[in-house]
């Protein structure tokens, strides 16, 4: 019974996010047989030990486990404390990792759960409502603003996933290599420190150039015509962020904003809802020309280095009467290495750059692409590995 319940909690948080392997549920079993089940707070350290290896995961830990003390009964007893009322007790607050954990507890009506009968039926029931390969490759063309509900909260999941296939920048500077490889060499200095403090033995030593990710800079239109775009492509980025090192994001709309700390937290709920609370112009107005001259300002030394590709997320409608966006595009330009433009407004075949704000910044971009749906983001590593092109193709997309 006790190994049941074990790995019917690991698998609530596998559900809800967590990398748990049998691995780890063969060292819960393990540890909990060790520490017994007399004292709370031994279990729970022996679980979290073995279960958790990030900081950002205690949170939702520590939510399942307490429910899961409380009733052996674990999926109702867990679904009923995730609830935002309790009878009899008012209001609860939700921690912000509830909803992820509600959905992974999501189980049918507490009289068909305990009739043994319906078990098959359970099963079956949670089969049907995934989707199936055929429908995620339709979902791969489906365009971002005519999603369902349901079909958005799964492109937001599948965009977590996508990867940016970018290569590493060789720098000229060579490090420590334990074999030779394609552009090292032989390093003289050290094979004469090793010859010394082994005489009789003779083991070269090599260098290999070094290795950096390039920087990425995105600068994300958040306003009203962009909402729904800019909040799946927020799940994109902090997928980047949490992969490379070098992701740096900013928003604008009215106002531009640097979060890139807050989506450097693992949790996506949790990463998304401070940024939510850091920016205060969403679905505002656009003023691109200021925005850009204030990042130019402010950020384009810290940020932009000689490598640094900028990923600019707009659909162009400015309306910003007093800037010059011609003059901040040019500017930006000519401090990053790369810029490109994602404008959803390219999904349309006969789309023309009519709009001022979309004449202004053509010139001044290396690749005008896409940005509506999961196939557009995933084509998005071959325009930043590509060369950039001459200004008289500039205006080519």
């Amino acid at each position: 019974m006790i190994a049941e319940n074990i790995v019917h909690f690991a698998r609530v948080l596998r559900d809800a996010g967590m990398p748990i392997g049998p691995d780890r549920v063969i060292a819960a079993l393990a540890a909990v047989e060790h520490v017994g089940l007399d004292r709370r707070d031994d279990v729970h350290a022996a679980l979290g030990a073995v279960m958790l290896d990030r900081h950002e995961q205690q949170a939702l830990f520590d939510a399942a486990f307490d429910a899961f003390w409380r009733d052996p009964k674990l999926l109702e007893q867990l679904m009923y404390a995730l609830l935002p009322k309790i009878s009899g007790r008012g209001e609860k607050t939700l921690a912000p990792r509830a909803n992820r954990l509600a959905e992974a507890l999501a189980v049918p009506r507490a009289a068909d759960a305990r009739n043994p009968a319906n078990e098959t039926a359970k099963e079956e029931i949670r089969f049907d409502t995934t989707f199936t390969y055929s429908e995620r490759e339709r979902l791969q063309r489906a365009d971002f603003e005519s999603m369902t509900t349901a079909e958005f909260e799964l492109a937001q999941k599948l965009a977590e996933q996508l990867p940016l296939p970018i290569d590493p920048v060789r720098r000229r500077r060579h490090q420590a290599s334990t074999n030779r490889q394609p552009g090292g060499r032989l390093d003289l200095r050290a094979t004469l420190l090793r010859m010394a403090r082994q005489p009789h033995t003779l083991a070269p030593a090599y260098t290999r150039p070094r290795t950096e990710w390039p920087t990425i800079v995105v600068l994300l239109d958040i306003s009203g015509s962009m909402d729904r775009y800019a909040r799946l492509l927020l799940h994109y980025v902090h997928g980047l962020t949490r992969r490379y090192l070098r992701v740096h994001t900013l928003t604008f709309g009215t106002r531009l904003t640097n979060i890139t700390r807050c989506l450097k937290n693992r949790d996506p709920d949790v990463a998304l809802k401070q940024a939510d609370a850091q920016v205060q112009d969403w679905k505002g107005g656009t003023r691109i020309a200021s925005c850009l001259d204030e990042f130019n300002r402010r950020w384009a030394r810290r940020l932009l280095g000689s490598n640094a590709a900028v990923l600019l997320v707009t659909d162009g409608l400015d309306r910003d009467e007093h800037g010059d966006l011609g003059r901040a595009a040019a500017q930006l330009h000519r401090v990053a290495h790369r810029v490109v433009w994602l404008n959803p407004l390219l999904r349309f075949d006969g789309f023309e750059p009519r709009a001022a704000g979309v004449r202004a910044l053509l010139p001044h971009v290396d690749r005008f692409l896409p940005v509506h749906n999961l196939a557009s983001l995933a084509d998005l590593g071959r325009a930043l590995r590509a060369p950039s092109v001459r200004p008289a193709t500039r205006l080519q997309p």
